[in-house]
């Protein structure tokens, strides 16, 4: 569905630069690097498995990166399936995202899951596994109450918003059909 003239924009506007942050890190297997990102701007960094891991359809593991690091307070570092082993081969990760805590000075080890019903997952020492975004946590303190007060939704949960196409909307949920291979029960 085309926008009305008045909510379209003509161009992107200019964006402040990122926030920078170092996170230190420890190396724990001399033929492994730090993460890294892929490309600039990229939110993710790659990390990558220090052995070989073959996973049978269904299976799991949790294999090592060789990397150990100190996130800073008020920061925690998820770690988050890479979106094209997840495409190809179903390989994602169990928790995802994954926390390592400012607190975590071990290595960051990923709990791995092929999700294919036919395929084993192979992956060589070196191989990219999964990504680390670090992201800004909240101090909580959680507070009992008698009451959480009146919004729209109230205690509706998973499905309360339906499914299909957006209220507005005259596209159709998948208009050049699923995007997902048949899996025989």
């Amino acid at each position: 569905m085309a926008l009305p003239p008045a909510s379209r924009v003509a161009a992107v506007p200019p964006v402040e630069p990122p926030e920078s942050l170092v996170v230190p890190v420890r190396l724990l297997d001399a033929g492994i690097g730090p993460p890294a990102r892929a490309h600039p701007g990229d939110a993710g960094s790659d990390l990558v498995t220090t052995v070989d891991v073959e996973l049978a359809p269904g299976e799991r593991a949790t294999v090592p990166t060789g990397v150990a690091m100190a996130v800073p307070q008020g920061w925690a570092a998820m770690i988050h399936p890479r979106s094209g082993l997840a495409a190809r081969a179903g390989l994602t990760v169990v928790n995802a995202p994954g926390t390592v805590d400012a607190g975590y000075r071990g290595e960051v080890r990923v709990t791995l899951l092929n999700t294919d019903r036919r395929a084993t997952v192979r992956l060589a020492r070196g191989e990219r596994i999964a990504q680390v975004v670090l992201q800004r946590v909240a101090a909580v303190t959680f507070v009992e109450v008698d009451d959480l007060g009146t919004t729209a939704r109230g205690a509706d949960g998973h499905g309360s918003t339906g499914s299909g196409p957006l209220p507005g909307s005259s596209a159709s949920p998948h208009p050049q059909g699923p995007q997902h291979e048949r899996m025989d029960p």
